[in-house]
């Protein structure tokens, strides 16, 4: 029987604890090398940083399944049709935003009481706990809570140091050097160009912006957007975008896009094996190894090349401004518009360890933040996220990665952290882009845990008073927005509903646990270290 790509069939892998098992995989590629054929599979359910070439010996050839046609989804108007929304989550209303009230802290555990509003709640209510508790009276503020997203139970996981990246595509014109740099014309299907579509509508990362027509008699070089009328009839260009979309566009994913395309990176003195595609040039990608010089992250194709290269390279440090030093942990800030090359050959680099994005050319409207590792021959790079300059919805972070020679050390939840000090510097409360990845999400939530349980603990009592403190209070202090704050409570079962009232019961496992985990934790960033001035974006014109 011949194997073609689509055909679904068991194939043999180890697991976590080196067992043999059978998952269901799918055939997303056949190569023929000497003597041999060889499949490149995904696991189904798994993720793809999972998927592997492997020989025919390790197929379950008895529950074969073959491809199955599918009728092709209709579209509306010749437009590619959108990815289907995620589901709806349960939404939890609080009555007010709780006053929270601590006891004297014994070893053993600490009540904690809400009390609820007199007036009517919206939406679902906290059910009544079955155990019992001992609770503390006390009067609260009357004030509108934000909407609650209900969490899914599970136990808490480990660190992970990956999160969601910015990559966006562009459809502005590139110039003929940097599309010779960074084509992806060999691994995508071309998009159909704004002159060829029947409506004067350009879409975008799902969302949909009015096309401006072009005056008569005016030259331009891109086709214009509501975005882009700023340009004045005399030729003018527009000032450069401070915000952008980061969200993934699922609908041009093809098989190519699918499979892991580099088979090594050679990036100081470490050796990377990417994880997802990443829309390196295509010469490139048939090498054994891809080399990249560490400090200006541009890529060649040979060792002699690259040390060629670093006889000509000044950089020992990411470009941009140090903003962060403490030890050997800098923190440097890089301006997208400014610094383009560097930022795109960040974002090359970082789409291998990111899945569900797309390579982000226009890097105007981002500012990157490189933590770096210092030694003897120069600054290394560990990890960076990027954020928007302007930002509508209170987005402190656009991605985050850090570079896996460096993770499960720490480093993950530093960048968390730094990202927010930077919100704190600038008088704002900040949320990471939503939607997080399933080790986005953990990772976030472990910080968010571990920084609230920090304020509760060191709350202290005045003139034998019980100590108050609000949500708001709380999100002020740590700059965590009011929605992360509920969820997280609600995430360590904190709040309980309770003889008419809300409570918060920290136990006794959730105070020793935190006490163990910030025991592990040794990076922190120090704030008086930070030397930061945040910028108004929206009063810089072009900057």
């Amino acid at each position: 029987v011949e194997l073609v790509e689509g055909c679904r069939l068991p194939v043999l892998r180890k697991n976590q604890e080196n067992e043999d098992e059978w998952p269901l995989a799918e055939i997303l590629s056949v190569k023929e090398v000497p003597g041999k054929k060889l499949y490149y599979v995904h696991y189904i359910d798994f993720n793809k940083r999972l998927d592997e070439w492997v020989t025919p010996d390790r197929l379950d050839m008895k529950k074969l399944q073959f491809p199955k046609k599918e009728a092709k989804t209709p579209t509306k108007n010749g437009l590619p049709g959108s990815r289907p929304s995620s589901p709806d989550r349960d939404v939890l209303l609080l009555k007010q935003v709780p006053t929270i009230v601590k006891k004297d802290i014994k070893r053993k555990s600490l009540d904690l009481n809400l009390q609820s509003a007199s007036a009517p709640s919206r939406g679902k209510t906290l059910p009544t706990p079955k155990r019992k508790a001992e609770s503390v009276s006390l009067t609260s503020q009357g004030s509108a809570a934000p909407s609650v997203p209900s969490l899914p139970s599970s136990a808490e996981a480990p660190q992970a140091s990956v999160f969601p990246a910015v990559v966006r595509e562009s459809f502005s014109n590139k110039s003929r050097e940097e599309h010779e740099q960074l084509t992806v014309a060999a691994y995508s299907a071309p998009h159909p160009s704004v002159s060829q579509r029947p409506q004067a509508w350009l879409s975008t990362n799902g969302t949909t912006r009015r096309l401006v027509p072009s005056q008569p008699g005016r030259k331009r070089k891109n086709c214009g957007t509501d975005e882009d009328s700023q340009d004045s009839l005399d030729g003018i260009p527009s000032a450069p975008r401070m915000t952008g979309s980061l969200v993934s566009d699922r609908s041009h994913d093809d098989i190519v896009t699918r499979m892991k395309n580099i088979d090594c990176i050679e990036l100081g003195r470490h050796r990377l094996k990417p994880w997802y595609f990443s829309p390196y040039p295509q010469e490139l990608t048939t090498l054994p190894i891809l080399y990249l010089c560490e400090f200006c992250l541009k890529y060649l194709k040979s060792l002699k090349c690259l040390q060629r290269h670093l006889t000509k390279c000044n950089l020992r440090h990411p470009p941009g401004n140090e903003i962060y030093r403490k030890g050997t942990i800098s923190f440097f800030e890089i301006d997208g518009r400014k610094n383009k090359t560097y930022s795109q050959n960040l974002c090359l680099l970082a789409k291998c360890f990111l899945d569900h994005k797309t390579l982000y050319y226009d890097t105007d409207p981002f500012l990157f933040y490189v933590m770096t590792e210092y030694d003897s021959k120069g600054f290394h790079i560990v990890g960076y996220f990027s954020k928007e300059k302007e930002s509508t919805e209170d987005y402190n972070v656009a991605c985050i990665l850090t570079l896996p020679p460096y993770q499960r050390r720490g480093y993950g939840k530093l960048l968390i952290e730094f990202s927010y000090e930077l919100s704190k510097v600038e008088g704002k409360t900040g949320t990471p882009e939503k939607p997080l990845s399933d080790l986005g999400l953990l990772s976030y939530r472990s910080y968010w845990s571990q920084t609230i349980l920090e304020i509760l603990m060191d709350l202290k009592s005045d003139n034998g008073e019980r100590p108050q403190i609000t949500i708001n209070e709380i999100s002020e202090i740590t700059s965590v927005k009011k929605e992360d704050v509920i969820s997280t409570l609600q995430y360590l079962n904190l709040i309980n509903y309770y003889k008419g009232q809300y409570i918060l019961t920290l136990s006794e496992d959730i105070v020793d646990g935190h006490e163990r985990a910030m025991q592990k934790r040794h990076l922190r960033i120090d704030p008086k270290c930070l030397h930061f001035t945040p910028k108004d974006w929206s009063k810089r014109g072009k900057w």
